[in-house]
This record gives structure tokens, sequence and C-alpha cells, in this order.
């Protein structure tokens, strides 16, 4: 069985995935912790990979950026695939001075102005959640892996340029009290949700919107690790 977008066989994916938006990372996530990765879709180039972590079935795939995208691959999973847990592994820019370059956030929920879960199931919300239990083992992970995580409120955008008289990044830290911004958590929650599944999102900080430090696109794929960990750990 395939899709339009994914040429993986009823059985190749497991039940758990995890889901960075770089399909590059999808790859070091495989080739870098999994026993006997298996490349089982590369459709568009969106790299998606079997195998197992400490003896447990895993997959790993990338989304792309932004919810259109996720949308697509998260409901294809979801209901082609019979996979029941997706964690997004993303990227994201830092809100807040309390929030640094390399730190890891954990969304407890995430909001959007976008129109994603009105046009696709008529849910008229800019604030959408994890499954808590699903958040629970991340923040249990995290305590395992002794990692500081900051749990908190995320805002998912559509855009990622805007232009500055139409948008102030600090009026959705003080009206939503969002630690960060990326693009994918709403509609991966959203899809979740109206299918009965489960969602979560880990983020490691990329760029800060306030003292514009910033990572490399090396080490966005490469060397954002504890996220990585803390997600694997919650199949143990």
């Amino acid at each position: 069985m395939s899709t339009p977008h994914n040429r993986a066989e009823k059985g190749e994916i497991a039940g758990t995935v995890l889901m960075p938006g770089d399909p590059l990372r999808a790859k070091y996530i495989a080739e870098n912790y999994f026993q006997n990765p298996k490349l089982v879709n590369d459709v568009r180039g969106m790299l998606a990979y079997t195998g197992t972590y400490k003896e447990k079935p895993v997959s790993v795939m990338g989304s792309g950026m932004g919810m259109p995208s996720i949308g697509i691959y998260a409901y294809e999973l979801f209901s082609f695939y019979n996979v029941e847990n997706i964690i997004r592994v993303g990227s994201a820019g830092s809100y807040s001075l309390d929030v640094n370059v390399l730190d890891v956030v954990l969304a407890s929920k995430s909001y959007s102005e976008s129109s994603f879960a009105k046009v696709q199931a008529g849910v008229n919300t800019n604030t959408l959640y994890p499954d808590p239990n699903l958040l629970l083992k991340l923040q249990k992970s995290a305590e395992s892996c002794d990692v500081p995580i900051h749990t908190g409120a995320v805002h998912s955008s559509d855009v990622f340029y805007h232009e500055k008289s139409a948008f102030d990044f600090r009026k959705v830290y003080e009206d939503h009290g969002c630690l960060c911004v990326e693009m994918e958590s709403f509609a991966l929650f959203h899809v979740a949700q109206i299918l009965g599944k489960k969602a979560a999102a880990i983020f490691t900080i990329s760029d800060h919107l306030i003292t514009h430090e910033e990572t490399t696109a090396t080490e966005r794929e490469t060397k954002f690790t504890s996220m990585m960990e803390i997600a694997l750990g919650t199949l143990l």
C-alpha cells in the first residue's frame, strides 16, 4: 500500500514516528540512533526510515515546512499506516530572553492564526493541545536524560518572512505567552485529534528573535541531539 506521497508498504512504518521538518535530520536520527535502519520512503525527497531503538520499533520521517506539508504526511501516517503516535522534533525561534539558543522547549499548547483546522474540518479555534499522556512521557524522558526543558505555549505560524508593519512577535508573546515560534505543531495536533491519535512536539531553539543569535544549517541537522534522545526515550 502506498499513497501519492509515501511509497512505504503497510507494516513498514512503526506505530511511533519522530517527525523533524528536515528530511536530512530524519536521516541523521536513523543513522545515529536506530539499529538496522531501513529507508522506506524517498518520494519527493521526504526521507523516512524504520528501525529499532533499544529493541523498540520506531520510524522517523521528514515533514517539510509549514502546516499544509505536515498536514499531508501526518494524515497519511495516521490514516493509512496505522501510526498511533507522532512526535514532532523541530527547530524554533525564541521569543523570550529566558529561552536561549540550543535550549529545549516542550509544547504544552500551540497557538496559531492559521485557518488550517477550520478549512480542514470546520474546527474554529486558535489553540490546540498535544496528547497529555505523550506530553507526560516526554517530560519524564527529559528527567531521565537529565536535560532541562522549558514547557509552555508555542506560536505556530503560517509565515516565516513577515512584513514588519504587519507583525510584532512581542505582542504574541505578551498576549498568548508563547515562548517560541515554529510552523507545524498546530496542524499536527489538529490532525491527531480529529483522527483519534496522539501527537506532541518538542523543539530545539535554533535562533533568537531578540538577541539575533542563530545556528547553522549543519548544526540544525546534526546538533539537536538532546531533543532527539528525549523523544526516543518515550519508547522505553
